[in-house]
């Protein structure tokens, strides 16, 4: 069980990405609207990319079991959009449209605060990417939406995917810290559980509209992290930094 919450026994940040740091739903959206467009396409794009997101973890999933290959996320997302290809009406779509299209993961905005608090955090402590997006997606994201990481870490690392405990550890590992000396940001309470399991640090950030503005409402500050706030300019004041 790790010490009380000490914060200047910190010594680096590790974030999750999609939905913490990005906002994935309004990328797709727009990038989505725009082939709407450009093709002449009639569909809910709100409704493409929330059944987009919905096979994520179902796919991690499936390279989990005894004897299955892992895949990185680049794949395990173009498999999932030709499965919503025929129920969308994509099928107009050419190859190479398909491709830039399951690209779009390498071009999510950041969420408002995200830049101005990263660069924040960035003055007191190291920051890096914990995300089971793969580290070519990573860096393409980070030099399209101006991310200032100081380091791009994958589970595509070690061939595993969040939760698993090896991801926390190796981030732990290979910043040279504790466990207990390094905190997980993000807005999905499961993923920092698997990091509190391990030792970790907690940073809840709240993301309301990840889901879009008609989605359930989530809790604004769940209880059992370490810290919780309401963007990264928050966590940054709360941080010190």
């Amino acid at each position: 069980m790790s010490p009380p919450f000490d914060p200047p026994t910190l010594r680096a940040l590790v974030f999750d990405v999609f939905g913490t740091v990005v906002d994935w739903r309004s990328s797709i959206v727009r990038e989505g609207q725009m082939l709407s467009a450009a093709k002449g396409l009639q569909l809910d794009w709100g409704a493409f990319a929330d059944a987009w997101r919905a096979g994520y973890a179902p796919a991690m999933d499936r390279t989990r079991g005894a004897g299955q290959a892992w895949a990185d996320i680049d794949t395990l997302h173009r498999q999932i959009l030709d499965e919503l290809v025929s129920h969308f009406g994509l099928q107009s779509l050419s190859e190479d449209e398909r491709s830039h299209l399951n690209r779009v993961w390498h071009r999510l905005m950041p969420w408002p605060d995200a830049v101005g608090g990263l660069n924040r955090l960035r003055g007191r402590y190291p920051i890096s990417t914990l995300s089971n997006g793969n580290v070519s997606l990573l860096v393409d994201m980070a030099r399209n939406a101006g991310l200032p990481w100081d380091c791009v870490l994958s589970g595509e690392l070690i061939h595993r995917y969040k939760p698993d405990p090896e991801v926390y550890l190796m981030a732990a590992r290979l910043l040279g810290v504790a466990p207990h000396e390094l905190m997980l940001v993000a807005a999905h309470p499961s993923d920092l559980r698997g990091a509190q399991a391990c030792g970790l640090r907690t940073a809840y950030v709240h993301r309301a509209l990840e889901f879009g503005p008609d989605a359930p409402l989530r809790p604004a500050r769940p209880e059992g992290f370490d810290l919780t706030a309401s963007d990264f300019l928050d966590l940054a004041q709360q941080l010190g930094a």
